[in-house]
């Protein structure tokens, strides 16, 4: 009495997920995924410092040197010089237009000069 489409797929072996009780590799099982692998950097602030290996993807920390290949332009470019402060360098070119003089004072400017 069973509908004979039913019949045909059951014979030919197949069957929906939810009958078999079988979990499927994709929407199921992200479900399960709650340990972190990754937290914050102490150093670049990424939320790439891996817990396991306490190492971190983005800037290598503990490492001295700062993780950083020429095969990636991108990531190059958004830890390069000028995307800080630049509490130094911000003040070089004029510095360098007058010469790098320290230790000297303007001049006081009287009403009659200008």
């Amino acid at each position: 009495d069973a509908h004979p489409h039913a019949q045909s797929a059951q014979v030919a072996g197949f069957c929906s997920a939810a009958e078999l009780g079988k979990m499927t590799k994709g929407t199921s099982s992200f479900g399960k995924r709650h340990s972190k692998t990754h937290t914050t950097c102490r150093r670049c602030g990424k939320v790439s410092f891996h817990l396991q290996k306490k190492v971190c993807s983005s800037c290598g920390y503990p490492g001295a040197k700062m993780r950083r290949f020429n095969w990636s332009e991108k990531g190059l470019r958004r830890r390069t010089n000028g995307t800080g402060r630049m509490r130094h360098m911000k003040s070089m070119p004029r510095r360098f237009k007058n010469g790098f003089r320290e230790g000297t004072q303007a001049k006081k400017q009287t009403a009659a000069s200008s």
